[in-house]
């Protein structure tokens, strides 16, 4: 699109710098971590997990149905229930309170289960607001999917949408909000884009669990690089060794991997490094950075230099890394990365020493994002929230997300445009009262207003704002 090449591929070289219904959920300060809110979809009771983290009911939710489940490898309270939706043409919407101004990290979850002993397993969209996400495709009933998305919070709320099932009914096992308080994810495009996770990866990991909360205080998952998984880190280079540390490692910043992270790498003992992953979302810009810690004891005469290979990007594989000097001493993190880089799906990278190095490249942990262009839905949505808030309590304005994508509500007709604009309002018997509402007459493509069997009062105003007013 046009914002995405406006982006350029603006690489920095290695920086060697350091749904119909609605759910509104509690500010997530409430939590018992701050910035924390964790909903169990489906399930019926409040608890606390082995890991410390609150979870909550999803007892506000009405439309849909729950479904209790139970997975023989997966024995965790918030993925025994789950809630599901017809398959439609509406969306299903929940919406989450948010510090405006604030960076956050959402993830939904999916765990299938067969609760409906189908062998059509579901493939169905989620939707950030308008904005498309991604399509959940469910491959295997008792592997949970997961997706990962980091935004600037610009409104108080934020809603997640599931629609357009393909196969199967829409459903979901958990939402979670995860706040920020620093920058590390800042980038000069965060008012067009969000970043949706691709890759979080802890190399040389001491076993198959991810490390997350409470080592990473803001509850990211950092894949152990142990998990086989289809095409995702495999071509693994011979000589490719995990070491490990007790030592403390200096992160400078929160936001960093944590230490947990940073305690362990893998070494290439035969010179290099070398994997291949697939990456959800790609190709396209992303956000890719590489993390380093020397954590081995080496001699005086030892020295550790390496160059990143990227196939096909010869200017990108040109500077040394040294960590050590990089990072002003051992035990200590050093974040080169890119801020924008044009990656594919399939990536291939490899670490090779340099001529002059005793030792062998090594990495502790990988982090790559994707840029996934903001769309901010109809310009008419701020004239209908409007009128969604003077009658919050009437079942037809609580639909959540949108008007018009990923789906109009059941009361709106949307024109197709990029930008969709409403183009009929159909309130025909919903227990209005009051005046007709004044915003109404500032829908410039409206069509068709239908607000007959209500019990509205006053004069008709002027809908001279409406020139394409026909019913």
């Amino acid at each position: 699109g046009k914002k995405e090449k406006e982006m350029g591929i603006v690489t920095v070289p290695f920086l060697f710098l350091s749904v119909f219904a609605a759910l509104f959920i509690p500010d997530p300060s409430e939590a018992q971590m701050p910035g924390f809110f964790s909903l169990d979809c489906g399930g019926s009771n409040n608890f606390t997990d082995e890991i410390g983290i609150e979870w909550s009911s999803d007892n506000f939710m009405i439309s849909g149905q729950t479904a209790n489940i139970s997975v023989a490898t997966e024995s965790r309270k918030q993925y025994t229930t789950l809630r599901y939706f017809p398959a439609d043409d509406k969306k299903y919407c929940y919406s989450l309170s948010v510090v405006s101004r604030t960076r956050y990290l959402i993830r939904a979850t999916f765990l299938y289960g067969s609760f409906l002993d189908s062998n059509v397993y579901p493939k169905f969209d989620i939707s950030f607001g308008p904005t498309y996400w991604s399509t959940i495709v469910i491959s295997d009933a008792n592997e949970i999917e997961s997706q990962e998305l980091i935004f600037l919070a610009t409104d108080p709320t934020v809603s997640v949408c599931l629609s357009n099932a393909t196969t199967g009914v829409p459903f979901i096992s958990t939402l979670e909000l995860r706040q920020f308080n620093g920058s590390v994810y800042f980038n000069q495009y965060e008012n067009q884009f969000y970043l949706g996770v691709s890759a979080r990866i802890n190399f040389g990991a001491e076993s198959d669990l991810p490390v997350r909360y409470p080592d990473d205080p803001f509850d990211r998952l950092w894949q152990s690089d142990s998990v086989k998984r289809a095409n995702y880190l495999v071509d693994i280079a011979p000589g490719t060794e995990k070491i490990s540390t007790r030592m403390s490692i200096d992160v400078a910043k929160d936001e960093w991997p944590p230490q947990k992270v940073m305690q362990t790498a893998v070494v290439g003992r035969n010179g290099s490094l070398t994997y291949r992953l697939n990456l959800d979302g790609f190709p396209g810009f992303g956000w890719a950075f590489t993390y380093f810690a020397e954590i081995e004891d080496l001699l005086s005469s030892d020295t550790r230099r390496f160059r990143l290979i990227l196939p096909g990007q010869p200017d990108l594989s040109k500077a040394i890394v040294d960590i050590q000097e990089n990072a002003l001493g051992k035990y200590r993190l050093y974040e080169p990365g890119f801020y924008n880089i044009s990656l594919p799906f399939v990536l291939s990278f490899r670490f090779s020493k340099t001529s002059d190095s005793t030792m062998g490249p090594l990495l502790n942990a990988m982090e790559i994002n994707k840029y996934i262009e903001k769309n901010d839905g109809t310009p008419d949505g701020t004239l209908l929230a409007a009128v969604i808030a003077a009658h919050s309590s009437a079942d037809w304005a609580v639909e959540g997300g949108d008007p018009c994508l990923p789906a109009a509500w059941s009361w709106v007709h949307c024109s197709s445009d990029s930008e969709p604009r409403i183009t009929a309002i159909k309130l025909s018997g919903k227990n209005l009262t009051g005046s007709i509402p004044v915003e109404f007459t500032q829908l410039s493509a409206l069509t068709e207003l239908w607000l007959d069997n209500n019990s509205l009062i006053g004069s008709i105003p002027d809908f001279s704002g409406c020139p394409n007013l026909i019913t």
